[in-house]
């Protein structure tokens, strides 16, 4: 059964079609582990709202419900006051699942089809400028024991455009400065070698220096970046060390890690970097998710091909 990070109600293990669901997300459909974790409790919801008074049917199988209970329970969800995306994920999830057990053979045609998404306003992330995260890093304390590790943290989550797993669980074994890359293991376990600047290879050199010096468990010699106690940081320290050093530095945006990995996207794509090259450098499966970083600056884009058209010439 496939062991997940994050705690979920005891029952949900004991229901084996969403065990083997979660076994299919991670073989078949090579998602993180967090997707899967919230794919199966959008699931296991499901499953609760099937055997809870709300569900006046008398249908308490996964596999017997119908459109007509998938509406009821959207319904309920949305009552939660979800936002527009986490019910088109909570709608995603129900379309994958029962797409899942159509290709077991449990159900014969999946109900979930008949489901609507809401529209959603594309997303524009938010975006440190250049003079903002160069505050940020000028205000980090360098006399403080953690002083070093959370500016070479910042510095390679700007320099490679990471994601807050994918920092916490960089391996010094992954770090090739010679050649000026890093290996990065990113969503479904895929690997990317992905280019770090001088500065932020600078900084890491600094803090291994002093890394060697501190508590290092035996489990958590390869990790890079350690806490007090020399194991591994958790994503929620990770979030806490950015939003209070945003807070020091005095930028009063509300951002977070991908806060970082937003603004090396926006940043090459407004320096005219190539956008399959940024898309590579992400992870992004599909184009069109990296393609949400040419919006931000879209009247930059406007000028740049107005210019090389040549009726406008």
């Amino acid at each position: 059964m496939y062991k997940s990070n994050l705690i979920f109600l005891k029952k949900r293990f004991n229901h084996s079609l969403i065990d083997d669901y979660s076994v299919y997300l991670r073989l078949e459909r090579s998602l993180s582990v967090n997707s899967i974790n919230a794919y199966c409790s959008d699931i296991d919801k499901l499953y609760d709202f099937l055997n809870s008074s709300g569900n006046k049917t008398g249908i308490s199988t996964l596999e017997g419900v119908n459109i007509e209970l998938l509406n009821a329970f959207i319904v309920e969800e949305s009552s939660k006051k979800l936002s527009k995306r986490s019910q088109s994920r909570v709608i995603s999830a129900l379309k994958s699942f029962y797409n899942f057990l159509e290709i077991e053979g449990v159900v014969k045609k999946s109900q979930a089809e008949l489901l609507d998404s809401p529209k959603i306003t594309p997303y524009i992330p938010i975006i440190l400028s250049v003079s903002e995260i160069e505050k940020i890093l000028a205000s980090v304390d360098l006399s403080l024991p953690e002083g070093h590790r959370n500016r070479a943290m910042i510095e390679v989550l700007y320099s490679c455009g990471l994601r807050a797993t994918e920092l916490i669980t960089l391996k010094i074994s992954d770090l090739f400065f010679k050649e000026g890359f890093i290996r990065v293991t990113g969503k479904g376990s895929k690997q990317r070698l992905v280019p770090i600047g001088g500065p932020a290879i600078d900084s890491v050199q600094f803090y291994m220096k002093i890394r060697k010096a501190g508590p290092i468990d035996e489990k958590n010699e390869d990790i890079l970046f350690l806490n007090r106690r020399g194991k591994n940081l958790t994503r929620e320290m990770l979030f806490l060390i950015v939003k209070k050093q945003a807070a020091t530095a005095g930028v009063e945006k509300n951002i977070s890690p991908h806060t970082f990995r937003h603004s090396f996207a926006t940043h090459l794509v407004e320096n005219g970097a190539d956008l399959r090259a940024v898309q590579q450098m992400l992870g992004h499966e599909s184009i069109l998710t990296t393609e949400i970083y040419t919006h931000v600056n879209s009247e930059k884009w406007r000028e740049s091909i107005l210019k090389c058209h040549p009726r406008v010439k």
